[in-house]
């Protein structure tokens, strides 16, 4: 004679033996994930900060661990499918297809996630700035990416992955014709996004697409740029990596925008200062401390000039061209819009026929556009004020008014003669 909860459970309907398994099962999965990751994977993790290897990149670890601990969780579902009562074969069969692809996925994502943290570890090496192996990295992960995906797609399909192989060749040639713009805009997406190339607010240049002002969208065929005249310039995603633009992200993360003018001196006002004109510069703060020592710098050098019997003509002396130049340096070092931290210096280019170049070379404290053309243009004006007082002038080629005052003087001698005659 049959017990009462035997014949309980036989008079139950046979939905709710395969719903009851498929709780069991999914109960199951979900105590291994929970039992894998916060268990197992946590103690694995810490167990590799302690590692060497790991510490030099302890954050690039986890993702290996999280991709590997899903594994557990899907082998549960693959075999433990096949358990549950009153399903039809169908159903396992699909549900086991997921299973397979699931871990190929998790496999392949495991194996990149080691490609980018033997990057992260070949970064730390001296080596690493002249010799660079994160393009080849790169190729790798994308050959890993379509293996794994064809596989993936052979388990779903239950066939054989080298007739996939076989296929792709004819398959990779009309999604090439028809598709073409859109691979290469993927493409581009892709490198764009994974080496940080560009983001939404990125000021970028690229004249030869009449392009200069802020990215305001990055889509997957075009990348929108509002130029400074508020209209907006179309660029196809794929000419971002094909061709050169600037980015001038970096200048507005570093805090400084760089200064870079120069002063075209007339070559004629170069001379030696007199001893009233040094004594008359002297007045000026910035420059008394490299006056006293190109002063007694140059007191040694002609004392021992005139020791070895040398005429006064072999003796050094300072010049305004030079004092100008000091004065400049210090100038800008004193200057409190001036970056501090950044490279500043003035230097003597090339002479030419339009002059004596004086560049100035420095970055303001302020990345803000009208700020640094407000202290770009002070500190401007004043050394152009300020030129006179060391004999210098500008070169400047001459106007229609400097050929009339030329010639004017001249006029009014001939009248004067003509009406003596």
């Amino acid at each position: 004679m049959e017990t009462p909860g035997v014949e309980l459970l036989a008079a139950m309907p046979a939905w709710t033996h395969t719903a009851a398994g498929l709780a069991v099962l999914a109960l199951a999965v979900t105590l291994a994930n929970i039992t894998v990751k916060r268990v197992l994977l946590r103690t694995i993790v810490h167990g590799l900060r302690k590692n060497a290897l790991a510490a030099a990149d302890s954050t690039a670890t986890e993702p290996i661990a999280r991709h590997l601990g899903n594994i557990v969780p899907a082998l549960f579902a693959l075999y433990g499918i096949g358990l549950v009562p009153g399903l039809p074969a169908g159903a396992i069969t699909i549900v086991r297809n997921c299973a397979n692809a699931f871990i190929i996925i998790t496999i392949v994502l495991a194996l990149s996630a080691c490609l980018s943290l033997a990057g992260a570890l070949y970064q730390k090496r001296p080596e690493a700035r002249s010799r660079p192996i994160k393009g080849y990295l790169q190729v790798v992960q994308i050959a890993l990416f379509a293996f794994g995906g064809i596989l993936a797609i052979a388990a779903l399909m239950e066939r054989s992955p080298v007739l996939l192989f076989s296929g792709l060749g004819a398959m990779a040639a009309v999604l090439m014709l028809v598709f073409k713009d859109t691979i290469l805009s993927l493409v581009a997406s892709v490198q764009l996004t994974s080496n940080d190339m560009i983001r939404v607010g990125d000021w970028i240049e690229m004249p030869q697409l009449n392009a200069d002002g802020d990215v305001i969208d990055i889509a997957l065929h075009t990348v929108k740029v509002q130029n400074w005249d508020k209209t907006v310039t179309s660029i196809p995603t794929y000419r971002l990596i094909s061709e050169s633009y600037k980015n001038w992200r970096g200048m507005s993360e570093s805090g400084g925008r760089r200064i870079k003018r120069a002063l075209v001196l007339d070559q004629s006002c170069a001379r030696f200062l007199t001893s009233e004109e040094r004594t008359a510069l002297g007045r000026f703060a910035l420059l008394k401390p490299y006056l006293v020592a190109k002063e007694q710098e140059l007191a040694r050098w002609n004392s021992s000039l005139v020791d070895r019997g040398l005429d006064s003509v072999n003796h050094r002396a300072l010049t305004n061209v030079g004092t100008f130049r000091a004065y400049i340096q210090a100038y800008i070092d004193w200057h409190p819009h001036i970056h501090k931290d950044m490279t500043r210096l003035v230097r003597q280019l090339e002479s030419s026929a339009e002059g004596l170049p004086l560049e100035i070379y420095c970055f303001t404290n302020t990345v803000a556009w009208h700020e640094y053309e407000a202290i770009q243009a002070d500190l401007l004006d004043h050394l152009l004020a300020i030129l006179p007082h060391f004999g210098l002038r500008l070169f400047q080629r001459p106007a229609g008014s400097d050929f009339r005052n030329m010639t004017a003087p001249r006029t009014s001698r001939e009248t004067e003669f003509a009406r003596a005659g």
